[in-house]
């Protein structure tokens, strides 16, 4: 059996220029996208690796420039073993707050295209642009208008797939990165898909991917051309049905808008252990701020209010406290949120914690969420005072303003970005 090398954007066949009839399906992949937007907040760091993520001994790697990638560095890689790997790196704590913004104008975008958007993660996302055709070109055409638009007005790069559906184009925007875009004509799938490696196919990791190569199937033709009953023996029923289809090239799911959010939360990882309750509370006040942030920005409020603890032993509890009425206010947030851990410490005892985090659940639009009055209350009070600071952080920055306690000493290399 022969193997053929995979397509790749320069194989004119699936190259910009190709026959994209029939293939009304986008995934755009922003590149490299927290490493990007810093990128393009410090363009001076151009051409330098970049490695944005945790900075803390247990921090992890949230996103490499491709100059960073060739050391080795890659997301999710402990922190640690990346400034070992890249020692010349510069190392950047998250901005999420950006991250998000930038986030925001770059679906528009894609908005402005088709509303049939279905928004992934923040940086990636499928279009649905049948209905978009006649008005802006065909698929090809769409997909390079969106490219130039976003490089021209946001200094960010992008890559596409274009083809029949959605697990085909998710594989053709992997194979044209960085910056570049990959069309699979209909008549050609199986010449791109076929050759693949059967680490290609969804759901199959490396668990699944080994008891293939154990029946001798180690391209995805192969799992094509083996008996079904045989797969769905290996892999159960669900996932062998599964990846024979898929080796077909055959994926019937829509594109869909996402559904509401049905929570919003943030979480931190110390990086020592902490059993300080002022620490603690200092963290779960920072926490109730970036989720009620989130939530404003959104036009969303939540009525349940929930705690997590995970502690040394990587033991993790949860408690949560429903309201009579939603709430957006951080204030409230954390009252509820450092109540739960009082009650979460006078049973558990004052246990060294590794992390903490707080959720809120129960959304509804904020528009039509009622406002529960108290007896005295002043008529601007502690809403108002979160609207001013979100006015503050939108125009600045997430650093512009916070609560006092949260402020660390100017010494506290912490806050500050590094660079080895």
């Amino acid at each position: 059996m022969s193997r053929q090398p995979v397509p790749r954007e320069r194989d004119a066949r699936f190259g910009p220029g190709a026959d994209d009839a029939g293939c009304p399906i986008l995934h755009v992949d922003m590149d490299a996208f927290y490493a990007s937007v810093e990128l393009r907040r410090r363009p001076e760091l151009r051409g330098r690796p970049v490695i944005v993520g945790g900075l803390g001994p247990r921090g992890v790697v949230s996103a490499a420039s491709y100059e960073a990638r060739t050391f080795g560095v890659r997301s999710a890689m402990p922190m640690a073993r990346a400034r070992r790997a890249c020692p010349q790196g510069v190392y950047l704590p998250p901005d999420f707050t950006e991250y998000s913004a930038v986030s925001k104008l770059v679906m528009a975008m894609f908005r402005d295209v088709t509303p049939l958007v279905e928004q992934l993660s923040v940086d990636e996302a499928f279009l649905d642009v049948s209905g978009a055709v006649r008005l802006f070109g065909s698929p090809g055409a769409i997909a390079q208008r969106l490219r130039a638009r976003v490089a021209g007005e946001l200094g960010l790069t992008c890559s596409v797939g274009v083809a029949q559906n959605k697990f085909l184009a998710k594989l053709a925007s992997t194979r044209a990165k960085p910056d570049g875009l990959l069309i699979v004509p209909r008549a050609l799938m199986l010449d791109f898909l076929h050759p693949l490696p059967v680490g290609a196919l969804w759901g199959v990791g490396e668990r699944t991917a080994e008891v293939l190569r154990r029946l001798g199937l180690t391209l995805v033709r192969d799992v094509a051309n083996a008996p079904p009953a045989s797969l769905r023996s290996a892999l159960g029923e669900a996932a062998g049905r599964h990846v024979h289809e898929l080796s077909w090239g055959r994926d019937e799911r829509r594109v869909t808008t996402r559904a509401a959010e049905k929570s919003i939360g943030a979480e931190t990882t110390f990086d020592v252990d902490v059993t300080d309750p002022d620490q603690l509370r200092r963290a779960l006040l920072g926490l109730a701020q970036q989720s009620t942030r989130r939530l404003r920005s959104a036009a969303l409020t939540g009525r349940t209010v929930a705690l997590k603890v995970r502690y040394d032993d990587f033991t993790t509890v949860s408690r949560s406290r429903t309201l009579a009425v939603a709430t957006d206010v951080t204030r409230e947030v954390f009252e509820t949120v450092w109540g739960l851990y009082e009650t979460l410490r006078a049973t558990q005892g004052a246990r060294p914690v590794r992390l903490i985090g707080v959720r809120i659940e129960s959304l509804v639009e904020a528009a039509g969420t009622p406002r529960q009055l108290t007896l005295g209350e002043p008529e601007h009070g502690w809403r108002e005072a979160d609207q001013a600071a979100d006015a503050v952080t939108a125009r600045f920055g997430s650093a512009a303003i916070r609560p006092a306690s949260l402020l660390r000493p100017r010494e506290d290399p912490g806050t500050a970005a590094s660079s080895a």
